[in-house]
């Protein structure tokens, strides 16, 4: 069976505590009642994550936040000198050994944590502590794709974040237009793949094949504003960030193709909804 992963399994036995399940390899785990439903019956196939207890396979019906090979926001729910409990969403609290952590956890915090098999023990595990991406040959991205993201937090060159709950990648600086908070969900397209799996991503996508969404930022702008934007030309790209969250090259595109399609007027200081 697939450690820390959801999977469908068959239902083999019922005893009085609960069921045996059984995959295709007749592997096997158990599944207390409390998760039952009153339709199951032998030979039915259901759908379980697969975690341990005691050194035992168990199952549940329950979703995790994040399975092996992925990343999460968990709550350290308690911590000891040997590690931190995590609130994974599922019966089995996440363990994070003391040596996993990046800082000290703290009861009650959130933290991002990554879920792997730990190769000694066997065992599923959490550590805080990652630079860069668990597994980066044949990454399932190509330039401009959009994709999910978690920040992490600051660093010198930009924003690290987690892609679609799996990777590592980078937002620049210069690629950040708007305020962002740690451990926030934002949208993002990919920029760069490079060849050590690193992964440059962007908050906006790129190009005047986008062009239209940025119009339609400018759009939604002015109808929030009664048809007036005191944006122009002559604005510093500080004062189109802060206003629209775009850099002052997509506005301009974004205005002039508005002005083409003669939907606003644009003045020395401002522009109108026609």
């Amino acid at each position: 069976m697939e450690l820390g992963k959801i999977q469908n399994v068959t239902i083999k036995e019922k005893n009085n505590s609960g069921f045996i399940l059984t995959d295709d390899q007749q592997d096997q785990c158990f599944i207390p009642k409390i998760f039952a439903e009153d339709d199951w019956e032998l030979g039915k196939e259901i759908e379980v994550f697969v975690y341990q207890d005691d050194g035992v396979l168990k199952a549940t019906t329950e979703t995790p936040y994040a399975q092996v090979g992925e990343f999460a926001v968990l709550k350290c729910i308690q911590n000891l000198p040997s590690g931190a409990f995590m609130d994974w969403g599922v019966i089995k609290d996440l363990f994070v050994p003391y040596k996993e952590q990046k800082g000290k956890m703290q009861e009650s915090k959130r933290y991002m944590v990554y879920v792997y098999v730990d190769d000694k023990t066997g065992l599923i595990t959490g550590t805080t502590k990652f630079k860069r991406n668990p597994q980066y040959e044949n990454l399932p991205y190509k330039k401009g794709d959009k994709v999910d993201l978690m920040m992490v937090g600051q660093s010198e060159l930009g924003w690290n974040v987690i892609i679609d709950k799996k990777y590592i990648g980078l937002v620049y600086e210069s690629d950040v237009y708007k305020k962002l908070y740690p451990l926030s969900e934002e949208v993002g397209y990919i920029k760069t793949i490079r060849e050590d799996g690193k992964i440059d991503v962007s908050l906006q996508p790129e190009g005047f094949e986008n062009i239209d969404e940025f119009r339609k930022m400018v759009l939604d702008k002015l109808t929030e504003n009664y048809g007036l934007l005191y944006l122009s030309d002559k604005s510093t790209p500080e004062e189109i960030k802060e206003e629209l969250g775009m850099s002052k090259k997509n506005f301009k595109k974004a205005i002039g193709g508005l002005y083409k399609d003669q939907m606003i007027e644009i003045l020395e200081d401002k522009i109108r909804l026609k």
